[in-house]
């Protein structure tokens, strides 16, 4: 088998160098196309189930809410591992998949387990959501905010309603979560005193409260040949026309929500904090979709964050450069990048030195780029991704690549010289030269390679 390849590949010069040629450029082509990460993402196809229960204790939450949801998916298809974690009033279930299933997959096949069991869940617990699809590593960036004039309130109110639906409809990314600042409430602080008076109960306040801010349809009303749509507006962000919300109505009096409370505007009960050089600030962390090029990724948020920033007041400071998974994976490929060329480099000295013929250097060294190109293409169709782990496996290779192309020359330099020396009656042709001298040492490349 070895003998007939050689014997073509020395009667099909051409062909040979043509596909050469196009090995590189559909090599080159890939390389510069495909997802560049710090590491290869090693776990397996994870669905992640979120439910909130309020009020609930961790061990509640265990026996009514995990158990269930476990119970429901243990007997999935393709489900080879379930875990699971119970806080007071959450519960996370990770549903793992066997290697090589479609993710998509998975999640349909979680979402139709899910469905079963939600009659069954006690009152009060919410929903089993899917969390978003994310990477292992699909922490990207780090997004921080800080101000000396705006409010840490409106600061988090710009980072909730602003940047973060700007940076989820960019392409690729899977979650923003945000961090820090004041989250703003409308606060109905209650007085039991005036409460007492106008004979008013809590439970009255609290169904007055659920229903007095919102819109309400009047149906529609025919005037002259035109169709006029009728509605109550109701909802407002203007806490003096909230407090003459009705509550009640006592002896033709009308009992309002500002006569037995006081509307402000405050901050819910902090459960974190975050800061950015010593200072206060609301920090956006942006996770990623799987097999999405994060250098790519970052370039469009620097740009969305850019474009964000002519609209938003210029006292906002916005810092990129917290933390950015695509400083490490430049740093991490400018590195083996650097050992790949220097490799390169020393093996083209020491090749020179030793065979002393520009030709037959050159030819060693065409193995490089050409072998190093093909697994760039291998790892393609396999699904693999460029990672440092890759590219170093590959620097670590430079030494066998050229080590085969080396003896394989330098047997074939030789016997060309052997058979120059010789009678011109005795000469060979020089492709029947170079083939006997690859044949030889062939097979014993190939087993120690």
């Amino acid at each position: 088998m070895l003998n007939k390849i050689i014997s073509y590949s020395l009667k099909n010069r051409l062909l040979v160098l043509l596909c050469a040629a196009l090995l590189t450029l559909g090599g080159a082509f890939i390389a510069s196309d495909m997802e560049v990460d710090v590491f290869p993402d090693l776990t397996a196809p994870t669905v992640v189930v979120m439910t909130e229960a309020h009020g609930m204790a961790p061990e509640e939450v265990e026996r009514l809410v995990t158990f269930p949801i476990e119970t429901a998916v243990n007997g999935a298809t393709n489900v080879r591992r379930v875990r699971s974690s119970s806080s007071a009033g959450f519960s996370i279930v990770w549903v793992e998949f066997d290697w090589g299933t479609d993710i998509f997959k998975a999640r349909q096949i979680v979402s139709e387990k899910l469905i079963t069991i939600g009659a069954g869940l006690p009152v009060g617990v919410g929903t089993p959501t899917l969390a978003p699809q994310s990477s292992i590593m699909g922490e990207i960036l780090l997004i921080g905010l800080t101000s000396d004039s705006t409010s840490m309130m409106d600061l988090r109110t710009i980072a909730e309603w602003t940047i973060r639906p700007s940076l989820l409809a960019t392409g690729g990314v899977s979650q923003v979560t945000t961090i820090g600042g004041d989250f703003k409430q409308y606060q109905i602080l209650v007085n039991p005193g005036k409460m007492k008076y106008y004979h008013v109960t809590l439970t009255e306040l609290m169904e007055s409260c659920k229903g007095m801010n919102s819109n309400a349809t009047g149906g529609v009303m025919y005037e002259y040949s035109n169709e006029y749509i009728i509605r109550g507006l109701g909802r407002t962000s203007d806490i003096l026309e909230i407090g003459k919300s009705v509550i009640k109505v006592i002896n033709d009096y009308p009992v309002k929500l500002e006569d037995v409370a006081e509307i402000t505007i405050g901050s819910a009960q902090k459960l974190g904090y975050s800061s950015l050089n010593g200072k206060p600030a609301v920090i956006l962390t942006v996770l990623k979709q799987p097999n999405t090029n994060t250098l790519v990724l970052t370039q469009k948020i620097d740009e969305n964050i850019a474009n964000l920033k002519k609209s938003l007041p210029a006292h906002i400071n916005i810092d990129t450069h917290i933390f950015r998974q695509s400083d490490f994976i430049e740093s991490s490929i400018n590195n083996v990048q650097k050992a790949l060329l220097e490799g390169s480099f020393f093996v083209i000295i020491v090749l020179f030195v030793f065979l002393m013929n520009f030709r037959t250097t050159i030819i060693s060294l065409v193995a490089i780029p050409i072998s190093l190109l093909i697994s760039i293409i291998a790892l393609k169709i396999f699904g693999y991704n460029i990672n440092t782990m890759s590219l170093g496996g590959m620097a670590i290779a430079i030494g066998a690549l050229v080590d085969d192309a080396i003896i394989v020359v330098d047997n074939a330099y030789k016997r060309l010289r052997l058979n120059a020396r010789r009678e011109p009656h005795e000469r060979q042709d020089d492709s029947m030269v170079i083939f006997n001298a690859t044949k030889e040492i062939m097979a014993s490349i190939l087993n120690a390679t």
